[in-house]
């Protein structure tokens, strides 16, 4: 298959290239961190699913190491430092609801919107990536799909009782992540990426996943828009 004409465009090996990715580089790899060590905590708050959370969790840091492999590939340092400064206000979000025993909104932040940002993001990375990364980003954008149902699963199964915490947590969340988009911009549109269409995947999936839990596409428009204009 021929690579596209915007790949085709795209020095790998440029200064401003290896530039902007090392801090994506750095983002994703942290990205997998706090995954890990999100499914870690879930583990400890669900001790019935332990052993599956556990699982979910080293799959997490598989891809850590595929994402790392991927820096040293193109010869980058990723900027770890900044990543952990892109991901604190989630970090904090997640840490201050698993304090609480907010089971409901980690499951939110970790398996809906967490997940559904990565797989938007790794399915606009893919047609532009250098051949390497493309292969270990195909590989790994699969797993996120199961990080994904499991948490639909249990919040589905808990709807009625879990509803009005999660329309909190939706408020508060969904505000960070495009935040967070924003501070990359310049970093995405550098590697190929076009920042408005990430946001629109990213909300396709994560409004589908609210649909599957038990939420109606009105209340879905609704939580978006308040979000959004927050």
């Amino acid at each position: 298959m021929s690579e596209s004409l915007s790949t085709q465009k795209l020095d790998y090996n440029s200064d401003t290239y290896r530039d902007s990715f090392s801090r994506i580089n750095g983002i994703v790899i942290e990205g997998e961190q706090e995954a890990y060590d999100n499914f870690i905590s879930l583990a400890e708050l669900l001790p019935e699913f332990s052993k599956e959370l556990m699982k979910l969790g080293k799959m997490e840091q598989g891809h850590r190491k595929s994402f790392e492999a991927c820096g040293k590939n193109l010869n980058v340092i990723p900027d770890l430092e900044m990543a952990k400064y892109f991901f604190a206000d989630l970090r904090q979000l997640f840490q201050t609801a698993a304090t609480t025993s907010k089971i409901a909104t980690c499951l939110l932040i970790q398996s809906l919107v967490i997940e559904s940002f990565a797989i938007a993001a790794y399915h606009n990375y893919i047609p532009v990536a250098d051949n390497f990364a493309r292969k270990i980003t195909q590989s790994v954008v699969k797993d996120e799909y199961h990080h994904l149902n499991f948490g639909i699963l249990w919040l589905k199964q808990h709807f009625q009782e879990i509803k009005a915490e999660l329309e909190t947590a939706n408020r508060q969340i969904l505000p960070i992540i495009l935040r967070m988009l924003n501070q990359v911009e310049s970093d995405v549109k550098v590697l190929g990426m076009n920042k408005l269409e990430l946001i629109e995947e990213f909300m396709v999936h994560y409004g589908e996943s609210l649909h599957q839990i038990g939420f109606k596409t009105t209340e879905i428009l609704r939580l978006s828009s308040q979000a959004l204009t927050a």
